[in-house]
């Protein structure tokens, strides 16, 4: 099994095929019969577009896996071929057996077999390259050893002995640069973890009640992974060795395990299946101070960058040059990293510990054990979780002796902010940070809690919404005096619902009133009163870093570690935040500080809010301020910008708000210039202007509008236009049917006569012929009327 840079995983079946699945979609996007026999290796090569398989019929196959292309065979064994791993940057790909050795393959030299490395005295189960030093490997045996090769030598550098063991089922390095170390999987239920510098076992693992198949470090995350027969994959610290959860998906024997590079998943394959599985999140470890100082983390080594003025020139999402300095690093695989409000500490949080250091000189303030760490919106405050059932409040870097809180339920997670927020199953707890009173209880499956620097707004982020509500502190203070406060729901009246918002909030930070976020559908927003305001989208996961007043900039990094900057005004904001809060008096008095480019933004705020004829005065863009004029009834000016523009559009859209305000005036005008036919039609019938129905009629003939142009003409009692309007539309019985019910003057012989030439025309002479020519005499036309004068249309 084996995950690709695409959103791919590789599975090799007992059955002989090969599968490449799609784990974003859960679909097969690929499947090859490679063989009858069981394929029991397989890697991708993403920089040559192939997939290696090795199968139980000596064959090593390469495919293309775009095309499906078979792009080479050959035999590589007499016997199965159990492991195969690819060089990470030459042309090598390595493949064991069960004939007891392990073989090099080039495929820039036609897959030429460049050595074989003899020794064993079983079956080789599995080889993997050295990430350090991809010049040697390591292969593990069912002979008890785990044998370390440099390539070009025959012998091996060295070998790891387990005389107790039951041989070795794979081995796999660790991944980063910190530590000497492999690791193995035995049949005798165990892994162990072994230093290959000092060639000694440094922990052994044990809990499996079965062979276990594979161990392997997740690539990123400080943990292991071991899968075994015993159908359970446990999830290892790779620092403590301590357990820290068994997964059981039921399905049978797990045989392999496949870690993406950057990334936090994990798959497994099965007896009758695979799971791709997400570790944690893929959030980066970062944070941002008030000033622009950066400081995070890359595994365990500390770094620290700062933004400078001259970044805010940079356009917006630009990645920024930004300087790295290497601050130290930290006994603990960080979980979470996070500047204190003032920006004077910043804490770290990991294998169930916390280490707060000073932000400039990186030195240890404090330290202890916990679960969870927050700080207040007063940085001498913070909290930490030991327990489910044990939450402790620190002031000045000591332990209240008073003022704790006294949990009813168990504590799963803490938030942090103006109140201290305890998380329960389905429901949160807010706590006064001095008095440990309980300020509220509301029901609400929380992700986050995000509270503004005032400590008045509180965004609760749930799973698809999100609730804004502002904390009173006077009234709950009130309440407390009064000793009026329900012990077991708090102060219901201190908080009230402002609104909620229909998005999946990733991350986000209040500006004043204004909220700002990124999503999980990649667009950069901001919230103003409950409407959204998009200020960008992105190709992938964006993290929100902070909002610097200094620069007008908002600054988001994604997984790596990249952050990019996109403006937003914190004059805007400040004006928005004193509109929200009712006071336009200083929001006149903020219009100063505006810039020009932003003027069409504070303009559709003032509408979206209700504020329409101030923001017709504040706008310069002219589609913005005809609507406005539009909706505010300033129908002179919407006159003259749909004059300047010449817009169809604006003058169809004035005419109808002219019309249902019965400026009938200005509508005619503007249905005249839209050439809007049928509202001139209702226009004029409604005033009975015949001369204008007359000329509207022959316009609409011109226009090719001939309902119209009849209906005009039959509303001013125009009959002979009518009647020309039909012949001229080939309909010249319903002419002549015209002229001989309404018209007074004797037309209806020459109607007849076109009718008659119509229907030569069609060739239709024989129902021509028996039409009726009113000029004959009288007496023909008394004729007696026979079966051969009648017109049978059927038979026509």
């Amino acid at each position: 099994m084996k995950l690709d840079i695409k959103p791919w995983v590789l599975t090799t079946l007992y059955s002989g095929k090969i599968e490449i699945w799609s784990y974003e979609t859960g679909s097969v996007v690929k499947a090859i019969d490679v063989t009858n026999v069981p394929v029991r290796a397989g890697k991708f090569v993403a920089r040559k577009n192939w997939v290696v398989v090795g199968s139980d019929d000596f064959q090593i196959r390469v495919y293309n896996y775009n095309t499906g292309e078979r792009v080479a065979q050959f035999e590589a064994h007499p016997d199965y071929i159990r492991s195969i791993a690819i060089h990470p940057t030459r042309s090598y790909v390595l493949t064991s057996s069960d004939d007891y050795t392990v073989k090099l393959w080039n495929w820039d030299n036609n897959w030429k077999l460049e050595q074989i490395f003899e020794g064993h005295q079983h079956y080789v189960m599995s080889v993997a390259f050295n990430p350090k030093d991809s010049n040697t490997f390591a292969s593990a045996c069912l002979d008890k050893t785990v044998k370390i090769w440099s390539l070009g030598s025959k012998v091996p550098n060295f070998t790891l002995l387990a005389p107790e063991s039951k041989g070795f089922n794979y081995v796999d390095y660790y991944p980063h640069g910190d530590k000497p170390y492999l690791i193995t999987s035995s049949d005798d239920k165990s892994v162990k973890v072994w230093d290959y510098q000092t060639k000694s076992c440094v922990a052994t693992l044990e809990g499996h009640s079965s062979n276990v198949s594979f161990a392997v470090f997740h690539s990123e995350l400080p943990l292991i992974i071991s899968g075994s027969e015993d159908a359970s994959i446990k999830i290892w610290n790779s620092n403590t060795y301590k357990l820290e959860k068994s997964l059981n998906y039921s399905m049978e024997r797990a045989w392999c395990v496949a870690t993406k590079k950057g990334s936090s998943l994990m798959a497994v394959g099965f007896d009758t299946g695979h799971v791709v599985v997400k570790l944690g999140d893929d959030k980066p470890l970062l944070s941002m101070d008030p000033m622009g100082k950066i400081v995070y983390s890359k595994h365990t080594d500390i770094y620290s960058s700062v933004i400078k003025a001259s970044d805010a020139q940079l356009g917006d999402g630009e990645i920024l040059p930004l300087t790295h300095k290497e601050l130290g690093s930290i006994e603990i695989f960080p979980s979470t990293l996070k500047h204190s409000p003032n920006g004077r500490f910043v804490t770290v949080t990991g294998d169930n510990e916390y280490i707060i250091y000073t932000a400039l000189a990186w030195r240890n303030k404090m330290y202890g054990p916990a679960l969870d760490f927050v700080w207040a919106q007063d940085s001498n405050y913070y909290a930490i979780r030991e327990s489910a059932s044990s939450v402790k409040i620190y002031k000045n870097f000591k332990e209240k002796t008073s003022g704790q809180i006294d949990l009813i339920y168990a504590a799963d997670k803490l938030f942090g902010g103006t109140l201290l927020t305890v998380k329960s199953d389905g429901f949160v707890s807010l706590y006064n940070w001095d008095t440990g009173d309980l300020v509220r209880r509301i029901d609400v499956e929380a992700e986050d809690v995000v509270w503004s620097e005032n400590g008045e707004l509180m965004l609760i982020v749930s799973s698809e919404t999100a609730y804004a509500l502002r904390f009173d502190k006077d009234i709950f203070q009130e309440h407390l005096n009064n000793g009026t406060i329900d012990p077991q729901e708090g102060c219901e009246d201190c908080f009230e619902v402002l609104y909620d918002v229909q998005d999946q909030i990733v991350s986000g930070q209040w500006v004043g009133d204004v909220f700002i976020y990124t999503s999980s559908s990649n667009r950069l927003n901001y919230l103003v009163g409950g409407s959204i305001n998009n200020l960008a989208h992105f190709d992938k996961t964006m993290y929100l870093l902070g909002y610097l007043p200094r620069d007008n900039k908002v600054y988001v990094a994604d997984k790596d570690i990249n952050i990019l900057s996109y403006y937003l005004s914190l004059s805007v904001l400040e004006f928005q935040t004193v509109v929200l809060r009712g006071d336009l008096d200083q929001a006149d008095e903020l219009m100063a500080n505006i810039d020009p480019k932003d003027i069409p933004k504070i303009a559709r705020f003032l509408e979206q809010q209700g504020f329409k004829e101030k923001a017709l005065e504040l706008t310069n863009d002219s589609e913005q301020k005809f609507e406005l004029a539009i909706e505010t009834l300033n129908l002179t000016l919407a006159q003259e910008i749909a004059e300047q523009d010449n817009s169809p559009h604006k003058w169809k859209k004035l005419g109808d708000i002219a019309m249902a305000n019965w400026n009938l005036k200005l509508a005619k005008e503007a249905f005249i210039r839209c050439k809007d036919y049928a509202s001139l039609l209702l226009l004029y019938i409604s005033v009975n202007d015949v001369a204008g129905l007359k000329k509207l009629s022959d316009e609409c003939v011109i226009a090719g509008k001939f309902n119209l142009a009849f209906s005009s003409a039959w509303a001013a009692s125009d009959l002979s236009t009518c009647s020309e309007i039909l012949l001229k539309t080939d309909r010249p019985a319903e002419a002549v049917l015209l002229s001989k019910a309404y018209e007074k003057n004797n037309t209806i012989d020459d109607k007849l006569s076109q009718w008659k030439l119509y229907l030569n025309g069609i060739g239709k002479e024989r129902l021509s012929s028996r039409l009726l020519d009113m000029k004959q005499n009288k007496s023909e036309a008394a004729v007696e009327k026979t079966e051969e004068t009648l017109i049978d249309l059927e038979e026509e």
